[in-house]
């Protein structure tokens, strides 16, 4: 079973395809919902060789917490490899 943990967001790296398909409306709409509610998934994301952390699954979610002005996000890390 994995176990969430909390990211710097600094850390992670957003693909150029899932940073294109960003949509801004939707990024809004998911801060006030995570402002009221709290984050109800944890991002999910790869460790890299290059970069520390891949971001395979949460882009939208990682923006609306920035917007917030978060520093950290919690993320299931899938596919651990040892690098």
């Amino acid at each position: 079973m994995l176990k969430s943990e909390f990211l710097v967001i600094d850390e992670l790296y957003i693909p150029v395809k899932r940073r294109s398909e960003i949509e801004p409306e939707k990024v809004a709409s998911l801060a006030e919902e995570i402002l009221e509610d709290g984050q109800k998934a944890p991002i999910q994301v790869r460790r890299d060789k290059k970069r520390k952390f891949v971001v395979v699954n949460g882009a939208h979610r990682i923006e609306a917490v920035k917007l917030l002005g978060e520093t950290k996000i919690e993320a299931f890390v899938v596919g651990e490899g040892k690098f």
